[in-house]
């Protein structure tokens, strides 16, 4: 049997799940097998620019927390799984699918996006999505079309107005 000591420890680490899960915008569980602390120091100062951390759990530990939020990815915590919490939404997932592609080693599993799981073709669709930047820029250049129409438009005019 196990003692009360260990036990409270065990809880204290689900609850600790439980709130990162909660807190987070993305959750990533990913399998890292085969990458090297430099690798994994790389992809943690990456994570870290974005406001994201990646953590090891045992994967009991985390089925028991996510039995409790009533989520169940229990096919997918086998292995040595990480787990990225990212407090946005697209950010972390663009870092760790940029990553992933470079490092062949690594595994994106499953994800919760909001709350709700997600499977790897939604965390690949979230991962194409523009950054902000970039969608900015989009809008920017679209919007810009009409004005530099305008202004040819009216410089037509003026030059009509002028014969």
């Amino acid at each position: 049997m196990a003692s009360t000591k260990i036990l409270n420890e065990k809880k204290k680490v689900v609850n600790e799940i439980q709130d990162l899960v909660k807190n987070s915008e993305s959750v990533i569980i990913f399998t890292y097998q085969g990458l090297t602390v430099a690798d994994l120091g790389t992809l943690r100062r990456k994570l870290r620019d974005v406001d994201a951390t990646i953590k090891v759990f045992k994967n009991t530990l985390v089925k028991r927390a996510l039995d409790d939020l009533k989520i169940d990815l229990s096919e997918f915590l086998e292995g040595p799984n990480a787990i990225l919490f990212g407090k946005n939404l697209l950010e972390p997932i663009k870092v760790l699918s940029e990553f992933a592609k470079a490092n062949d080693k690594m595994d994106i599993r499953v994800g919760i996006i909001s709350g709700k799981p997600a499977d790897l073709d939604t965390i690949k669709e979230y991962a194409s999505i523009p950054s902000r930047e970039g969608l900015l820029t989009m809008l920017a250049g679209g919007m810009i079309q009409y004005v530099r129409d305008l202004s040819i438009g009216l410089n037509l005019y003026a030059e009509s107005l002028e014969k």
